[in-house]
């Protein structure tokens, strides 16, 4: 039998797919970052970027994972034995927990199973249970599952109760409505490998005139992700030069789409998987799905773990399978950065091809015609 032709389709939430006008500009000549030249290139990265961070606040470009900037943030925002509120409902809030105690701070964790969600009235009654807590550690979306916090109610409350508010946008921010300024949030960090349509290596923490007041009067010893030295010099380490090229390069196609335009675009396309998922009778995990990804339950009888494996390394079509927990019990299609209705297209009829070979019938094309459907309605 003659062998088909084999293309790659990344669905997955990070690293997603890169387009071509921001991979070339990372084959650019590497110059010295103490520069005039090198300067100017960093300046418009940072502009453009506090432009997607919807901020005016200071923004610091590290050479890390999106993790580093969570790490930035922990490291300048709590002291040993301070007490903190960490919002956990899936991995990525198990992450700031873990973060929290590495730096020796007392964590209350409002803590729920994963796919469910945190409301600004829970968190208020936890913040007048303990009246010491000096920080709230939240996260916009929840990678593992999906699901979306109310950030904009969650700011509210800490005001409110004179706290601050650090947010994991990681995978969030782009895809998802983040005004950070007009929200009131102190500290926001995301990742290169999501909406923005970069490989990963660079990660982003904005900080709010109280969060660095903070970060002065913390006694956490930091070096590398000291708030304080990206305060006096934007690159108090070398930079990753070429990803940066990269990085104004993607806020500049992110900045001519406009970001309303480009929430909105996410926020159809999240729209467009779901009504494939309930054209093939498949259940959402996410108790409050949001426009990054689509979890999807696993049906009863079926090898999760094959879906995800089988789609990938057989039709070139990767989403993501569940984490912690939920490892082998659900799937995850992303439809972040990069990602045209036609890509969820093709992951449906995979979709539809694998799940019928693992002994689980479901008509062919039926997801396809769903999202198809939907998308021509809204004019896409």
């Amino acid at each position: 039998m003659a062998k088909l032709v084999r293309k790659g389709y990344l669905l997955a939430p990070g690293p997603t797919p890169v387009p071509n006008e921001v991979s070339l500009e990372g084959a650019r000549e590497t110059i010295h970052h103490r520069t005039p030249q090198f300067k100017k290139i960093m300046d418009e990265a940072i502009e453009g970027t506090k432009y997607v961070f919807q901020t005016e606040n200071d923004l610091f470009m590290l050479a890390s994972t999106g993790t580093g900037a969570m790490e930035m943030a922990a490291a300048n925002l709590v002291s040993a034995d301070e007490k903190v509120v960490v919002i956990s409902v899936g991995k990525f809030g198990e992450r700031w927990e873990e973060l929290c105690k590495v730096f020796g701070a007392k964590a209350i964790t409002i803590r729920k199973e994963y796919g469910d969600y945190v409301s600004p009235e829970e968190l208020d009654d936890v913040l007048k249970q303990n009246p010491d807590a000096s920080v709230v550690f939240a996260t916009l979306s929840e990678t593992s599952t999906g699901t979306v916090m109310d950030i904009e109610g969650f700011s509210r409350v800490t005001q409110r109760h004179s706290v601050l508010l650090a947010v994991d946008c990681i995978s969030g921010l782009v895809a998802q409505p983040m005004k950070t300024d007009e929200w009131g949030v102190d500290v926001v960090v995301a990742g290169s490998q999501k909406g923005f349509m970069l490989p990963p290596g660079l990660a982003y923490a904005s900080f709010s005139s109280k969060a660095l007041q903070k970060a002065e009067e913390v006694t956490t010893p930091r070096f590398y992700f000291n708030a304080r030295a990206y305060k006096k010099d934007p690159a108090p380490w070398t930079p990753a030069v070429n990803l940066i090229y990269q990085q104004r390069a993607a806020v500049r196609l992110l900045k001519e789409e406009g970001i309303e335009n480009v929430w909105a675009r996410h926020e159809v396309l999240a729209e467009a998987t779901q009504r494939g998922v309930a054209a093939l009778n498949l259940e959402l995990f996410s108790k409050r799905p949001g426009n990054v990804l689509t979890a999807v339950k696993v049906p009863e009888g079926v090898d999760g773990g094959k879906i995800v494996s089988i789609m990938r390394d057989e039709y070139g079509v990767t989403l993501a399978g569940g984490q912690g927990t939920m490892k082998g019990k659900i799937f995850r299609i992303s439809h972040l950065g990069y990602v045209s209705g036609f890509d969820i297209v093709v992951a449906f009829t995979a979709l539809e091809k694998v799940l019928r070979r693992l002994g689980h019938s479901v008509p062919y094309g039926a997801g396809g015609a769903a999202v198809m459907e939907f998308l021509e309605k809204e004019g896409y």
